[in-house]
Parts: C-alpha cells; structure tokens; sequence
C-alpha cells in the first residue's frame, strides 16, 4: 500500500470517527421513533392499531403493559432522555416478548415472527454500552446540573475503556 492510499485511508477513518456520535444519536433517534410507534399503534388504534386493528384492552396482561413500555420508553428513547435506563427496560420487554410469544412457536426468528423484537431487544442493549450519542436531552441536563463528563484519566482510574 502506497502512502498516498493509507493517507486517504487514515483521513476517512478520521472524518468517520468524528460523525460516530451523530450516527449513534440518529441510530437512536430511528430505533425510539419506532418503538414509539408500535406503542401508539397499540394503546391508540392508530398506525394501523395492534395486529391490524384496534387497541388493546387497558390492563392487559402482558400486551398493554408492553405497549405502554414501547410508547413511554420509545418516547424517552427519542429525546435521548434517561437513555441508557429507558433502553434497559426497553431491551428486557422486547427479550421476554421474543422469548415468552414468539420462541415457543419455532427456534429462529424468521421462523417465529420474532425478528422485530429480536432486533429491538439487540438494538436497545447496544444503546445501554453506547449511550444516547449527539443530539440527546441527556447531555442537556448533564451539562446544566454541573455534571460534567469524565476526562480520560478518570475512566482510566476507574478502569472504564476510553471511546476512540
């Protein structure tokens, strides 16, 4: 490889590296849009409402409690409010949907209609290692409330890897 090539290679790693934390906002941004939705779909009747129709019964057990973690927790998910502890909750319903609704009927996802909630379960746990990324009201609050962010010394200090 000639300098020329690892130059141009080093610069996009570079410019790349420098949108990580706008593309892990947008990222979340889509994922809690999304998840809101099926929320609403549910609680609301509207999108097309819940399995293609209408609203579940309030107090149902487990889905209007699901849809009301999807709204609520999609919502907060969004903003970028209480990221990584609304994408916790949101991870773990979306692993007991897959687990308690759509394993049961076959082993892999494609095969049992649980490839959305595999997904969700997968995309909101990655947000819980990541946080909310640009462009959260997180980072809003934090910054207001004096809660500044941690130098790299101190991650190292208390043993926390340090993002690129």
């Amino acid at each position: 490889m000639n300098t020329s090539q690892n130059s141009s290679q080093n610069s996009l790693t570079t410019r790349l590296n420098q949108a990580q934390p706008y593309a892990l906002g947008l990222f979340r941004i889509v994922v809690g849009l999304l998840f809101a939705c099926h929320g609403a779909a549910s609680l609301f009747g509207v999108l097309g409402g819940a399995m293609g129709g209408g609203s579940i019964p309030a107090g149902t057990w487990p889905g209007w409690y699901a849809a009301v973690i999807q709204l609520v927790g999609g919502i907060l998910v969004l903003a970028g409010l209480g990221t990584r502890t609304a994408a916790f909750i949101a991870s773990g319903s979306m692993a007991y949907a897959y687990f308690k609704v759509h394993q049961p009927e076959a082993l892999f996802p494609l095969q049992n209609g649980g490839d959305t909630a595999a997904l969700f379960c997968w995309s909101f746990a990655l947000l819980i290692f990541t946080g909310p990324g640009a462009l959260a009201l997180d980072g809003l609050f934090g910054a207001r409330n004096g809660a500044a962010t941690r130098t790299g010394e101190e991650h190292e200090k208390q043993g926390a890897p340090i993002a690129a």
